[in-house]
């Protein structure tokens, strides 16, 4: 079995998730503080980021974007049409830079910043970065989300999925982005119904559950988290 280092509130963690759950492929999970730089973690990937794949053969495939292309390699392309990765190279590309929008963009712009200044610093000594909550970075960060929810709206009110006909890595990207900032509470799902309407249906589906069972040591989510009509 394949083994995932990931932490439960990186979005770029449960996109993998997410993708290996598409596959019906199940991982074993081991939860991982990158702050902590552990000698034996910094020996599979001396950048010290997850996720972390542990492949055949214990091979360490490290980056989620890295990892989705590994999977679509040795598992999507036998899935035909419930393979995650489009066959036409411009829709590729779409689901290449939607991907990149949620888990680069997206993260640089809110999720990195709440999920550190509200999760992370309590559970973190003073050497790695921990204290108190930063609030001007909690203030920057969530005026930036209705922009990137109005983006969501946008394409989840134009197409069937996010980057087109099909589901794809593109949702799966964008589901793990948002499920982490609905975890904090920081969505106003009723100001954007089209993306409202996409959510449900992610979470709706059997690869999703053990994302709404997940819980962080120290904060409950918020309580319409894990119910699938809310």
């Amino acid at each position: 079995m394949l083994t995932l280092f990931h932490h439960p509130l990186y979005a770029s963690c449960r996109f993998v998730r997410l993708a290996f759950g598409e596959y019906g492929e199940e991982l074993v999970l081991i939860e991982e503080r990158p702050w902590a730089r552990r000698e034996e973690f910094l020996a599979l990937n001396p950048a010290g980021t997850i996720p972390v794949l542990l492949a055949e053969g214990d091979q360490p495939v490290v980056g989620a974007t890295v990892i989705s292309e590994y999977l679509d390699e040795t598992r999507g392309a036998l899935k035909r049409e419930k393979r995650l990765m489009a066959e036409d190279p411009i829709q590729r590309a779409e689901i290449r830079r939607l991907i990149d929008w949620y888990l680069v963009k997206a993260d640089a712009d809110v999720t990195r910043h709440l999920v550190r200044e509200r999760a992370l610093k309590p559970h973190m000594a003073g050497a790695e970065g921990g204290g108190s909550p930063d609030s001007a970075a909690i203030r920057a960060a969530r005026a930036n989300v209705r922009q990137h929810m109005k983006y969501t709206n946008w394409l989840a009110g134009t197409r069937d999925w996010l980057a087109g006909k099909r589901l794809s890595y593109a949702d799966l990207a964008a589901a793990g982005a948002l499920s982490v900032l609905d975890y904090l509470g920081e969505v106003e799902w009723h100001d954007f119904p089209a993306a409202r309407d996409w959510y449900s249906r992610m979470k709706s589906r059997p690869s999703f559950r053990p994302i709404l069972a997940d819980r962080v040591r120290g904060l409950t989510p918020v309580s319409h988290y894990a119910d699938l009509d809310f």
